[in-house]
C-alpha cells in the first residue's frame, strides 16, 4: 500500500552500473521534469552529471545536503541540537545492538537443541518474539526521541529551514515526479526529514532505489550477512517516511544476503512479518499504484520458510535477461524488458 496523495511509487534495484530508472519513467508516463534527491552521496551530491544525462536533463537537483550544511552554518542552536541527538541515537544503536545480538545467539542456540517438534516450535516462536520486541523497543524509543526534538525545537518554523521550504516549494511545483538515489541511509534520512520532503510529495510520482527505496519504507532495515569485519546481524535504524507499507526494502541481496541459508533467511522473513521481505536486485523494480504492487521486474519476495524464486540472470551488453521472478509467491511476474543502458547513473 501507498499512503497519501501519492499516484505511484516505483522501488528499482541499484542504478549505478545498469539503470532501469529510465524504463520505469517511460512506463509510467510521465514526461515532466524530475527533482532529484541526492542527500545519501552527501559532499559528493552533485556528483550527478550521469543521472542527469539518464534523464536526458529533466533532472533538478534539490541539494538537500548542501541545504542542510547551510542550515546549520546560519542556525547554531538548532546545530548542537542536532549533533546532541545524534550521539543520543548512536549511543540508542549501541545498546540495541548488544540487546540483539545476545537475543539472536539465543535463537541460534536454542534452533540447534534436539526436541519434539511442537516444543521446538514453541520456542521457535519464542525466540523470534523476544527479538521482535527489541527491535519494536527500539523502533519506539527512536521515534519518541524525534519527537521530542521536534516538539523542542520546532525545526521546520525555523527561518533558516523555512527560507529553503520556500525554495523547494516552488521548485517541486514545477516538477512531476521525485527521484531519489542510494548511498548513506542514515544521511539521507535526516535531510529528508530535516526540510520535511514528505509534505511536498503529494501529487508526484516517486521513483527510488537502495537507500532511496529503505528511506521511503515503513522501517529501514540494515544489513548484510557477510561484512568486511565478520558476520553481520540485521538490525532496524528508525521509521522511514512511510510512502510504502507493509515491506521490508531489501536492496543488493545478490551480494547482501545469503541467498542459500534457508534457516538465517527465514528469521529475518518472521522477525519481520507481517511486513513483507522484498528483495532488489540490480536491473530489477516494483510498482505501487494504489490499489498495491504491480509489475514486479525481477523483484521477489523471501518466502516465510526461507526460499525464494531468485536466479542471477546471465549479464549481457545488450540488456538484462528476460528471465523474471515473482514478488510473492502468489504473484504473476513480468518479463524485464530488454534494451540498451546508459553505463552509469
Amino acid at each position: 500500500m501507498i499512503t497519501g496523495e501519492i499516484p505511484a511509487i516505483v522501488l528499482l534495484g541499484a542504478q549505478r552500473y545498469d539503470p532501469t530508472l529510465g524504463d520505469a519513467i517511460k512506463e509510467l508516463g510521465v514526461t515532466g521534469k524530475i527533482a532529484t534527491i541526492t542527500a545519501g552521496w552527501q559532499e559528493r551530491e552533485d556528483d550527478d552529471e550521469d543521472l542527469k544525462e539518464h534523464l536526458q536533463g529533466r533532472a533538478i537537483n534539490l541539494a538537500l545536503h548542501a541545504r542542510g550544511e547551510d542550515v546549520f552554518r546560519k542556525d547554531k542552536e538548532l546545530l548542537s541540537a542536532h549533533r546532541e541527538r545524534q550521539t543520543l541515537l548512536r549511543h540508542r544503536q549501541d545498546f540495541y545492538r548488544v540487546r540483539l545480538e545476545h537475543a539472536l545467539d539465543a535463537q541460534h542456540v536454542i534452533d540447534q537443541r534436539a526436541a519434539p517438534d511442537d516444543i521446538l516450535e514453541d520456542e521457535a516462536r519464542t525466540s523470534i518474539d523476544a527479538i521482535r520486541n527489541i527491535d519494536a523497543l527500539h523502533l519506539d524509543r527512536c521515534t519518541r526521541d524525534r519527537r521530542e526534538f521536534d516538539a523542542r525545537y520546532r525545526p521546520l518554523e525555523r527561518p533558516a529551514i523555512a527560507e529553503h521550504r520556500a525554495q523547494l516549494a516552488a521548485i517541486l511545483d514545477d516538477c512531476e515526479a521525485i527521484a531519489i538515489s542510494g548511498g548513506h541511509v542514515a544521511s539521507l534520512l535526516n535531510r529528508l526529514r530535516l526540510f520535511g520532503i514528505a509534505d511536498f510529495a503529494h501529487g508526484k510520482t516517486i521513483f527510488a532505489w537502495c537507500a532511496g527505496a529503505m528511506a521511503i519504507s515503513e522501517r529501514v532495515v540494515l544489513f548484510h550477512d557477510s561484512p568486511p569485519q565478520g558476520p553481520g546481524a540485521a538490525e532496524v535504524l528508525d521509521a522511514g517516511l512511510g510512502f510504502v507499507g507493509d515491506v521490508v526494502v531489501l536492496p543488493q541481496p545478490e551480494f547482501r544476503l545469503r541467498l542459500g541459508d534457508r534457516a538465517r533467511l527465514k528469521v529475518m522473513v518472521r522477525r519481520f512479518a507481517p511486513a513483507t521481505c522484498i528483495a532488489m536486485p540490480a536491473r530489477s523494480r516494483v510498482t505501487w499504484l494504489r490499489t498495491g504492487p504491480t509489475a514486479p521486474y525481477g523483484a521477489f519476495a523471501i518466502r516465510d520458510d526461507g526460499t525464494h524464486s531468485f536466479e542471477p540472470p546471465p549479464r549481457s551488453r545488450s540488456g538484462p535477461s528476460s528471465t523474471s521472478v515473482d514478488i510473492s509467491p502468489s504473484s504473476t511476474a513480468i518479463p524485464v524488458s530488454s534494451g540498451s543502458r546508459p553505463r552509469l547513473v
